[in-house]
């Protein structure tokens, strides 16, 4: 199994890694914001996956296919961060339906369980800073001389669970601060702040 100096720095090294901010953790903080955090964990289960995916492929070599037909990442990442900003879009425009009137779940029946998990699941995927740290750091921590699954067992369980903490985190800062607007009886403000975060990671991951 993996010795536990190693366990010692993988495990700070990759928390640190989940709790920068980045695209996933921004649309954590804004699902939070918008939906609460329990509809936000059906995007975080999405997310998830894509961690997963992600790293098993670093390890597996995917990785390299990836580099070698980047039109096809390329699009995936596109189609992505048009949805994202199509959900800022309506937030932004929204009077009624979409709007957090008493609380952040009366909106969220508006977008449907499995697209907040395609959402997390595509942002994940497309994310090419994600990408990058894992074909950076978990490869350093895998020992040939052992067998690989056990360890990425260990370690997958390890990075999701991180990844999970972090994004609790972030949603629940977003839920705070849409309660904190919600009494300031700034709901407008709230959709609009909200809205343009979401704009905002689209075309973050548009340029990426």
């Amino acid at each position: 199994m993996i010795d536990l100096s190693v366990l010692a720095v993988f495990i700070p090294t990759f928390f640190f890694v989940s709790l920068t901010p980045g695209m996933c953790m921004t649309l954590a903080l804004t699902m939070g914001m918008a939906l609460g955090v329990r509809r936000t964990l059906w995007m975080m289960l999405g997310e998830l996956a894509g961690v997963a995916l992600v790293a098993v492929a670093t390890v597996v070599g995917i990785a390299a296919f990836m580099l070698q037909y980047p039109q096809a990442f390329q699009l995936f990442k596109y189609c992505g961060a048009a949805y994202l900003a199509y959900l800022g879009v309506q937030m932004w425009r929204s009077q009624g339906q979409m709007a957090l009137a008493e609380s952040p779940g009366q909106m969220s029946m508006a977008i449907p369980a499995q697209s907040l998990v395609s959402q997390g699941f595509v942002t994940a995927v497309a994310n090419p800073k994600g990408w990058a740290f894992f074909v950076a750091l978990l490869p350093p921590f895998i020992s040939q001389s052992q067998p690989v699954l056990p360890q990425m067992v260990v370690l997958l369980s390890l990075i999701l669970l991180m990844e999970f903490a972090c994004m609790l985190i972030y949603a629940s800062g977003g839920y705070s601060l849409s309660r904190l607007l919600q009494r300031a009886e700034s709901v407008k403000l709230m959709n609009r702040i909200a809205g343009t975060l979401m704009m905002g990671v689209g075309v973050w991951l548009a340029l990426s």
